[in-house]
């Protein structure tokens, strides 16, 4: 069994391997970062999941943040978190795409401490694809969706 299918049939969330992401992204934390207990502070692990996926996609071309006719906005998101992390310590996001729709995507993201077999923590994130002018949803464009597909389990 898997480790995402040993994860839905448990109660309880459990970390994920490494081997469950496609690619990786590095990611630098910042002292600001930290809260006052001394660790990431749990909203900016959203930051992260934004940061990685849209960097990913910008550094393969699929997206131009300021020139493309077609966005992603996110309608959900969730987050568990297993082991703390916390600047200056190095970090990096696993992608992968779990569901890929005629307008939608999400995203599974896992933030792993830099080197370490199991996410810190993991989450998702869904994204329409809207038009940038009138923000309807359309079909992802066909250099997006090939893209998205390498992310595919």
């Amino acid at each position: 069994m898997s480790q995402t299918e040993s994860q839905t049939k448990s109660a309880r969330p459990v970390p994920r391997a490494r081997s469950d992401f496609r690619a990786f992204v590095p990611i630098t934390t910042r002292w600001m970062d930290n809260d006052v207990y001394g660790h990431i502070n749990n909203v900016t692990y959203y930051s992260f999941f934004d940061t990685a996926v849209n960097g990913w996609l910008v550094e393969q071309g699929a997206l131009d943040i300021e020139a493309s006719p077609v966005i992603g906005l996110v309608v959900q998101t969730q987050c568990d978190y297993f082991a703390p992390l916390a600047f200056p310590q190095a970090i990096e996001a696993g992608l992968r795409v779990a569901h890929l729709g005629a307008s939608s995507v999400r995203y599974e993201i896992g933030i792993f401490a830099a080197g370490h077999a199991l996410t810190a923590a993991h989450g998702h994130f869904v994204h329409v694809y809207v038009d940038r002018s009138s923000r309807r949803p359309v079909p992802l464009p066909d250099l997006l969706r090939s893209t998205l597909t390498r992310l595919l389990p």
